[in-house]
């Protein structure tokens, strides 16, 4: 007798999985890997997870205990069916030892933004991605992906499903960057926002053959029932080089260890990417801070900017989006930092146009005040809305000088940013 466990073997005693029954299967099909042509029975590839002997207990036509004596499972479990046609099958003993279930969320560790370390020793060095920043939660083939504001990314990108395919019935959380590949092989932010904002799903489906995305994971949190957020980077990384985790549309990012930071940060320049992150190897991984224990060096400037109103275009633009009025939190609320007018194409515009117009207010959300003439031109929105600018410098005023846009931060939510320094 055979069952499809579409989640795995419960290693919680108090979580049943889903027991699928299926056919029957002959005793040699135990021994088979390979690939079963489309089309057929079982079609697709066929890998051996575990094997070896089990005792049975109890054999009715409601209950079958069994005690199994396998590499990866072993333990008393229990098999039973509920209404219809599935069963569930539960852990008769308990836990193993210092198991600890999957938590539902754990907040990423941030960077600070910063110059590299005066001295390289322990201190690793990887490439910042330019991209949206998301954790996944695998647990039992499935893929739960969640942004950085806690937005369920799973249906937007469903690349992602196959590194549960990858890793089967081992529960893990791991940390990494969606990045979208441009024609010249670079992460390129502007395609990415093409992704975004969907929820048709053959609208999801055709984006996702125009403008496929790749997830680059660079952290471990959370692996075969154990934290490893009290393990240091190096333990950690260790253990996520041993998942082999790579394929058409995820893989491994590079940790340069015993190197000089300026010489991966020259290199990375060469390559036109955005900066690196230095992180110390003895660090352990803070949830949610942003600490120095991460940094990121960038290679041009770019700040998280909140939406506070937009300016009507002029000329041939009439009638469109002509700049967005920017701010960014402090403690006095939200400081006026400039417009910018750059970086979008027009149908960037229209898009963002909808998405402003139903949250106009009269008042201003700036706590600095605008000039009589600025204000005059503004539309107000409430300041919902995160995106992100490249630019120059900041000018003595507090203004970003040449500012461009890059696009919306759908993984950011207002009132999170700080100044770039």
């Amino acid at each position: 007798m055979s069952w499809a466990l579409p989640k795995g073997l419960p290693v919680d005693p108090t979580a049943n999985h889903l027991a699928v029954h299926t056919e029957d299967h002959p005793l040699e099909y135990g021994g088979f890997q390979g690939d079963i042509p489309a089309g057929e029975y079982g079609g697709g590839h066929v890998s051996i997870w575990d094997s070896g002997d089990y005792n049975l207990e109890k054999w009715t036509d409601t209950e079958i205990k069994v005690v199994l004596h396998g590499t990866v499972a072993k333990g008393r479990y229990v098999l039973f069916p509920t209404h219809g046609k599935n069963w569930m099958i539960h852990r008769m003993d308990p836990a193993p030892k210092d198991f600890e279930p999957l938590p539902r969320r754990i907040r990423p560790m941030l960077a600070i933004a910063g110059s590299l370390p005066t001295d390289d020793d322990g201190w690793a060095y990887e490439i910042k991605w330019d991209g949206i920043r998301a954790m996944l939660y695998v647990e039992g083939g499935r893929v739960r992906a969640l942004s950085r504001n806690d937005k369920d990314l799973t249906p937007t990108f469903p690349e992602l499903r196959e590194i549960g395919e990858l890793l089967g019935a081992r529960p893990a959380i791991l940390d990494g960057e969606i990045v979208a590949l441009g024609p010249d092989g670079r992460p390129n932010f502007g395609q990415l926002q093409h992704r975004l904002h969907l929820s048709s799903n053959a609208e999801i489906t055709r984006r996702a053959r125009e403008s496929p995305v790749s997830y680059v994971i660079f952290d471990v949190l959370h692996l075969d029932g154990q934290s490893l957020l009290d393990f240091p980077y190096d333990e950690r990384r260790a253990r996520l080089e041993s998942l082999n985790l790579a394929g058409p549309s995820f893989a491994t990012a590079d940790s340069f260890r015993d190197v000089r930071g300026a010489d991966i940060l020259a290199a990375v320049r060469k390559g036109g990417l955005e900066g690196v992150v230095a992180k110390r190897r003895d660090s352990l991984y803070s949830p949610g801070l942003r600490q120095g224990d991460w940094r990121k060096v960038k290679n041009f400037k770019t700040q998280e900017v909140v939406i506070g109103g937009w300016n009507d275009g002029k000329g041939e633009r009439s009638g469109s989006l002509g700049a967005l009025l920017l701010g960014v939190p402090d403690a006095e609320g939200l400081r006026y930092v400039g417009k910018v007018g750059t970086g979008f194409n027009e149908p960037a515009r229209r898009e963002l146009l909808q998405k402003l117009r139903p949250l106009a207010v009269k008042k201003s959300p700036f706590s600095s005040r605008l000039s009589p003439a600025e204000n005059a031109l503004a539309h107000f929105v409430h300041p919902t809305i995160v995106g992100e600018v490249r630019y120059a410098e900041w000018t003595a005023d507090d203004h970003l000088r040449h500012p461009s846009w890059r696009g919306i931060r759908l993984d950011k939510d207002a009132g999170e940013e700080v100044r770039e320094p």
